[in-house]
């Protein structure tokens, strides 16, 4: 472990970043966006869902395709052009579209980032995948920050219904889509112009270039001021040069079409039945399945209207003010830092581990989330989600790294798509609930909160513990 892991550690993180920056700026955005176009606000998620779908779906073959350095640089390059573009649009159905568009670079992120980070680092340092999340909060808190004064200063006043909102009056959604596609594309930069990606060494191979793999590792090892003796005839001898016959005397292909039937034989039928292989490894499977799905759904169906509800109640409460509203928003991004740092600690304890973890936490979260339709002043609802705040990152730093200690090695490729696409597609499923529920009211608090209940009582079933053992 050297100075260009930890740098990767750095540029990888933006990945992370912008996996919970864009569905949170949606979120921040959709009051001032229903108050100007007088539309249906579930619109604008679904776009967003249906484009991180595309994203997580495609990506991950790109990178076997064209390369990991090729895939890790364009995604936020992708996802800040777009960005920047939607903030100019001119209607609801342009900033859909632009929104969708822009969704398919963040759903790319982290099956990108995260491969790209493996195939770095030492298997002595893996934990720090799940020390990634911690990006992940501060996508979280950066938006809320600099929403506050952009929104809360040049939007329209909120009220339910919206009265009228001309475009003059409410430039505050358009300066924060611009901000943030700026900051993607400043992160671009870093990534593509500062730090220098090596190609990935396993990417390499199995393209038959093994020359050149060992080529960067020598080039990392030298980065990090260290040298290595790896040679291409040391490759040879281990068996792991990319045209090596296999056992049945076939010569693997490295073109770019085999690249992608590999990758699509991960979802064979062979990868898929061994997850199902015994009856203990397919219930392990089958829970971690439902888990992913059911919280794809209560967390944006929570997520990404909490402003909005905020600002409803609020109203009501006679503190209303999209200033009040924003503020809110920073303090809950703020609360949810320390719940990623803490993840890590709480699966090493003796009889909690990460199906303990996972479990109350995920139980807490629901509970928090129920418990706020209960509060009658505007600071008890602002406690209420400083809970689930807290609650439900300790609860996403746990499920990023329970799932692929619970695959096994080989089949590991297949039961992450597995996951990942249960979750985007369950994602997709809540905007089209929230169309059809009253989002002033407090139906979709009462799914999400119940959901994440559910789903926490559903994790004590998972019939494996890994802590303290090593991954299948």
């Amino acid at each position: 472990m050297g100075k260009y892991q930890w740098y990767l550690f750095v540029v990888a993180g933006f990945g992370w970043l912008s996996d919970n920056l864009w569905p949170i700026v949606t979120g921040l955005i959709l009051t001032p966006v229903v108050n100007e176009f007088n539309v249906l606000g579930p619109w604008l998620k679904l776009a967003q869902n249906i484009g991180l779908l595309v994203g997580a779906a495609s990506w991950s073959i790109a990178s076997d395709v064209w390369g990991r350095r090729l895939a890790f640089n364009i995604t936020l390059g992708m996802t800040g052009m777009f960005a920047i573009a939607a903030g100019g649009s001119m209607n609801y159905v342009a900033l859909c579209s632009l929104t969708a568009v822009g969704s398919v670079g963040v759903g790319g992120n982290l099956p990108v980032d995260s491969a790209v980070f493996l195939e770095f680092v030492p298997a002595s340092h893996q934990y720090l995948l799940t020390m990634l999340s911690v990006w992940w909060a501060f996508g979280q808190l950066l938006g809320s920050l600099v929403a506050w004064p952009l929104i809360s200063d040049y939007s329209c006043p909120t009220n339910v219904p919206p009265s009228p909102c001309p475009r003059s009056s409410n430039e505050g959604w358009r300066y924060f889509l611009f901000a943030m596609g700026g900051l993607m594309m400043f992160l671009w930069v870093i990534r593509f112009f500062l730090f220098n990606l090596y190609e990935s060494p396993k990417y390499l191979m199995g393209r038959g270039r093994d020359e050149q793999a060992v080529e960067v590792v020598h080039k990392v090892a030298a980065y990090n001021g260290k040298t290595s003796n790896l040679t291409l005839e040391d490759l040879q001898r281990a068996g792991k040069l990319a045209d090596t016959t296999i056992d049945d005397g076939v010569r693997m292909e490295t073109s770019a079409l085999a690249a992608v039937q590999r990758k699509m034989g991960m979802l064979s039928n062979n990868h898929v039945r061994s997850l199902f292989a015994t009856r203990k490894m397919a219930w392990s499977t089958t829970i971690l399945i439902i888990i992913w799905a059911f919280i794809g759904l209560a967390f944006p169906l929570y997520n990404s209207f909490v402003t909005y509800f905020l600002a409803t109640r609020g109203a009501n409460f006679g503190d209303g003010s999209t200033y009040i509203t924003y503020r809110n928003q920073v303090i809950l991004s703020v609360i949810g830092v320390p719940g990623a740092l803490m993840a890590g600690y709480f699966v090493e304890l003796p009889y909690l581990g990460r199906r303990g973890t996972l479990a109350i936490f995920t139980v807490l979260t629901g509970a928090f989330i129920l418990a706020s339709t209960t509060a009658r002043t505007s600071n008890a609802l602002l406690g209420w989600n400083c809970g689930y705040s807290y609650t439900s990152n300790v609860m996403y730093g746990v499920l990023y790294a329970l799932s692929p200690e619970l695959f096994p090695t080989k089949d590991r490729g297949t039961g992450n798509a597995i996951v990942a696409t249960a979750n985007r597609i369950f994602g997709i499923m809540a905007p089209i609930i929230a169309l059809y529920a009253n989002l002033t009211t407090s139906v979709p608090i009462w799914i999400s909160g119940a959901m994440f209940i559910v789903t926490g009582l559903i994790a004590l079933l998972l019939p494996f513990e890994p802590r303290g053992h090593a991954s299948l």
